[in-house]
């Protein structure tokens, strides 16, 4: 059944007290936080303002969040700030490591625990490997689930075939993502939430909409959507310091440049 009642901390007698909470659909975050062990020193990052906002509204004290594309870290250092505790996976060894050395730096600030394994999301056995950890901390199942996949080959991530930023087309995309959600949707307690953090692409003159496909994934797999979230882009490390060049393209080809990604919440209604 579809959980109606505030999942985290939220006390609605005095309600009015969470105006640091966001409420509204159009996130305006501002730059990137990058205080304590966070950084933005990574191709993949995403806003860790992003994974405070779903933790607080979503989990309590000491619940279980995890990440199967956790890059360097953010999802797990969030967690541990917010006394969580966490579960990343990512294909590359050199982006658990840094994640690890991180977690480290901020895990002085909580009790909560976290850990980063190297594994391939699309495959079952990389899930029953977290689900083993999960066990070993004593946890049935997980709270929420933070994804923030590559945006296809916007940018490739490293040399692996298996890499999802490799797909050698949006079909195969789409399917190694669903075979990521299929994987680690059945360690999620029903009535909990999934988080997909996404943008879209331009590819041959086209905008190609996959926020909206990767939703329709999800919702494939037994979730059903509770809000579509805008949230603002400022420029990211491929055009930085190029302004003015992509807003000459744009009036060139008769576009607009990406200044949003989409912030979605699923609630996982079907077993």
């Amino acid at each position: 059944m579809p959980n109606d009642k505030p999942l985290g901390e939220i006390d609605l007698d005095c309600w009015e007290q969470y105006d640091d909470l966001i409420t509204d659909s159009l996130w305006l975050l501002g730059k990137r936080d990058n205080a304590g062990a966070h950084a933005a020193d990574y191709w993949g990052n995403f806003a860790p303002q992003i994974a405070h906002q779903a933790m607080r509204r979503f989990t309590k004290l000491g619940e279980l969040v995890i990440d199967p594309f956790v890059g360097y870290g953010t999802t797990l250092i969030e967690a541990v700030r917010l006394g969580r505790c966490a579960i990343g996976v990512d294909l590359q060894p050199s982006c658990v490591d840094t994640a690890r050395a991180r977690v480290g730096q901020a895990a002085g600030a909580s009790d909560a625990r976290a850990v980063a394994l190297v594994g391939d999301s699309t495959r079952p056995e990389t899930a029953a490997a977290v689900q083993e950890v999960m066990h070993q901390w004593g946890f049935t199942h997980a709270h929420l689930l933070i994804l923030h996949p590559p945006y296809h080959d916007i940018i490739r991530f490293s040399d692996d075939p298996s890499d999802l930023s490799n797909a050698p087309s949006i079909e195969a995309f789409l399917a190694g993502f669903g075979q990521v959600v299929g994987n680690f949707a059945p360690l999620l307690a029903q009535g909990r939430f999934l988080v997909l953090v996404i943008g879209d692409k331009y590819a041959r003159g086209e905008w190609v909409p996959l926020g909206f496909q990767t939703m329709e994934v999800v919702r494939q797999h037994g979730f059903r959507l509770k809000s579509i979230c805008v949230k603002d882009i400022h420029e990211n490390r491929g055009k930085r310091g190029q302004y003015h060049l992509w807003r000459y393209r744009a009036l060139k080809h008769n576009f607009y440049v990406f200044k949003h990604e989409y912030v979605m919440f699923f609630e996982k209604t079907n077993p």
